[in-house]
């Protein structure tokens, strides 16, 4: 697959609003954006090491540890890095923000001014 020198991909999830504004500032930010729907294109726990490597983040860093879903299926237990990965990918409405990569940077997109760090 061949890649434009300036696509911005996008790993979003549509359902939470943060993730649709946040969407905005990426196509203002580049005019190729490819979007991810974590929801409905699961990324393998290869593809979230890649992730962590490139925003040099813990696994459970991306987790928005107040969802009741986190508090009741995770919190509390003692999960090595393998099931770190595996909670990634079953649970992908858990990611507290965007991310965004561009040129082998990433940035977890916590504030919408963050995103302007990849250009």
């Amino acid at each position: 697959m061949k890649i434009h020198p300036n696509e911005l991909l996008f790993y979003y999830n549509p359902s939470h609003s943060v993730d649709k504004q946040m969407r905005a500032y990426a196509k203002a930010v580049s005019n190729h954006v490819n979007e991810i729907n974590i929801e409905k294109e699961p990324i393998t726990t290869t593809g979230w090491r890649s992730i962590l490597n490139l925003l040099n983040l813990r696994p459970k860093d991306l987790l928005n540890k107040a969802h009741p879903d986190y508090q009741s299926k995770i919190a509390g237990k003692t999960w090595d890095e393998d099931s770190w990965l595996t909670i990634l990918t079953k649970f992908p409405h858990l990611i507290k923000a965007p991310i965004a990569i561009k040129k082998n940077k990433a940035v977890l997109c916590i504030t919408p001014n963050i995103i302007l760090e990849l250009d």
